[in-house]
């Protein structure tokens, strides 16, 4: 195919933009109300009361991502000075240090069995390791070094002990079978980089947040998005299902959060920070899905009333940019990192 021109490309840009703009006005004409005027009769959420419980101290450097295992107690932790850490966050004791290949790690995740721990950045790969098995060095074993991206691995999620759901910088979205080292699936899946995945509660199917400024609900038997969200004005930095497994939440750079339901196929809820000058970087929701939780560069974490739209509270420790939030399954913490090197459960 040949390259296009400037006049060309100009023209399919304007045609995209009035696409978007239409598709909005369509949505605007079926919402018939909004989550907060049916929400006007209900009390407001309990203000939220929570403070740093654990105070996870072990990496030198930049924290840049956080998960918790299945169980609830045990989360890892990746950061730029070359380290995986398993921490118990009951005791805030580590239970395995793990040194990786590369420094530049961007993602990290616990497999919900607790057996298998996955990570990956910079170097282009997601390495997945056994922290129940240990090699010569007496480190956690590496189960798979899964290479081929072109770009920056920037998520990954375990559908199970021998499944793995990567996006990377190069627009893909791969799903690899562990016990072979293989693809089973991959496919572009959005115009920019693919910054963030949340899994549904039953993991069939699955959201992506991405540079591109949309968010798409996906199948992981299919190729195609089931369905693309319009609405943030910058990168999407965070994704996270819902609960009730009808919508998500998002953190982005344009510093708003926002709630979209799947059965109206559009936003139901817009949050912003105090300040109306923070970016969002991660974000989480409660167990029963009433409040949004987003970790922001603003060194905070900040909280909504989803319901209401109100903002409930501000987690404030941190003396850097939070990079990444997680909610414990069970819904009884949060575990946040930063750049500050820390971790802190917050109970």
């Amino acid at each position: 195919m040949a390259p296009k021109d400037d006049a060309e490309v100009t023209a399919l840009k304007k045609e995209l933009s009035d696409l978007i703009t239409k598709i909005k006005d369509e949505q605007k004409k079926a919402a018939d109300c909004t989550l907060q005027d049916k929400c006007s009769d209900m009390g407001d959420a309990p203000k939220v009361r929570i403070s740093t419980k654990k105070f996870l101290k072990g990496h030198i450097n930049k924290v840049n991502s956080v998960h918790f295992a299945g169980d609830s107690r045990h989360c890892v932790t990746g950061s730029l000075d070359g380290k995986l850490i398993i921490w118990d966050t009951w005791t805030a004791n580590k239970v395995q240090v793990i040194p990786l290949r590369s420094a530049w790690v961007m993602s990290v995740a616990f497999a919900e069995s607790g057996n298998f721990v996955a990570c990956g950045g910079m170097d282009n790969m997601c390495t997945v390791y056994d922290i129940n098995n240990r090699d010569a060095q007496g480190n956690a074993k590496i189960v798979r070094e899964l290479a081929g991206y072109e770009g920056f691995l920037s998520s990954c999620r375990f559908l199970d002990d021998t499944h793995v759901l990567t996006g990377s910088g190069d627009l893909k979205i791969c799903i690899w079978d562990l016990q072979v080292g293989k693809k089973t699936s991959e496919f572009d899946a959005h115009n920019g980089d693919v910054v963030s995945i949340s899994l549904s509660p039953d993991k069939n199917t699955y959201v992506t947040g991405s540079v591109d400024r949309t968010c798409k609900l996906w199948d992981v038997r299919e190729s195609t998005p089931k369905q693309t969200f319009f609405g943030h004005e910058a990168d999407v930095n965070s994704v996270s299902y819902h609960p009730s497994g009808f919508g998500f939440a998002t953190g982005s750079e344009d510093k708003t959060a926002r709630l979209f339901d799947f059965r109206s196929d559009q936003q139901i809820g817009h949050f912003e920070p105090p300040n109306k000058s923070s970016g969002f970087t991660s974000c989480a929701l409660s167990y029963s899905g009433r409040y949004i939780l987003c970790g922001s560069d603003d060194n905070n974490v900040h909280i909504w009333d989803t319901m209401k739209g109100s903002h409930n509270g501000t987690l404030s420790g941190h003396e850097n940019r939070v990079t990444s939030i997680c909610m414990a399954p069970n819904g009884m913490a949060l575990a946040s990192c930063s750049w500050d090197n820390h971790v802190r459960v917050w109970v």
